[in-house]
């Protein structure tokens, strides 16, 4: 009874273990198409970026490389927090309103914290039309675990969430979407654009391997010691007729 049982159980583990490398399998296959189609929208050639009623998502759309004409509208610019290669400080927020009258949010880049202020940046505060190139991306409306939650009470931000940010400035509709600005230098060096983080990781190869190889290992080790293993019964009787 208790082989029958024990025979149960490694059925049901072989075949779990090698259900998850076929999931990882699977992951892999889609992993390595999203990278494939990112790093392809991200080095084509810039597009108008869509219209403000257009419907996007983050499959089909983000990291669209894209252009915008528009005016910046400084005074209502929002810092989120954030921490990049030049350590703590903010991505500076600015909404660029479009010959249309739409307004699609602008990630101008990084700014220190010393420079979270607009006076202590002026000459980056740039008037006029301007074009902006940059990637497509969608809206931070989660945080992680843990993460500290947007506060427009008190305009602290935490998250890109483009729609919380317009109805704290009283901006109406705005695009699904905003733009991180590309490298091309702002006034005065600040804020620093180019710093999206493109980066999607990938080991779900060595995952099925490690999980074909434990259904492997399980599946031996059980043939072992069910039927080639001798009995320890079996063995002491074999000792004991070979010394008489």
């Amino acid at each position: 009874m208790r082989r029958i049982v024990f025979s149960l159980l490694v059925v049901v583990g072989v075949v779990l273990f090698t259900g998850l490398g076929l999931w990882q399998v699977r992951r892999l296959a889609w992993k390595t198409d999203l990278i494939a189609r990112v790093d392809a929208r991200v080095n084509a050639p810039a597009v108008p970026a869509p219209p403000a009623s257009a419907s996007v998502t983050a499959k089909d759309d983000e990291y669209r490389h894209v252009t915008v004409r528009g005016h910046f509208l400084n005074a209502d610019e929002a810092q989120v927090y954030t921490v990049s290669d030049y350590g703590g400080g903010y991505w500076v927020m600015t909404p660029l309103k479009r010959d249309d009258g739409s307004i699609v949010f602008i990630n101008r880049g990084f700014v220190p914290i010393d420079k979270q202020d607009p006076k202590t940046r002026a000459a980056g505060n740039r008037d006029g039309e301007v074009t902006v190139t940059g990637l497509l991306r969608m809206p931070e409306t989660k945080g992680w675990l843990f993460s500290q939650a947007n506060d427009p009470a008190n305009d602290r931000w935490y998250r890109r969430d483009i729609a919380a940010i317009a109805t704290a400035r009283h901006l109406g509709p705005v695009a699904p979407y905003f733009i991180d600005a590309d490298a091309t230098p702002n006034p005065g060096g600040w804020p620093k654009g180019g710093l999206t983080v493109i980066h999607f990781p990938n080991s779900h190869l060595m995952y099925a391997i490690t999980w074909f190889s434990m259904a492997l290992g399980l599946a031996g080790v059980s043939v072992w010691l069910l039927w080639l293993r001798k009995p320890e019964t079996e063995q002491s009787a074999n000792e004991t007729v070979n010394k008489a």
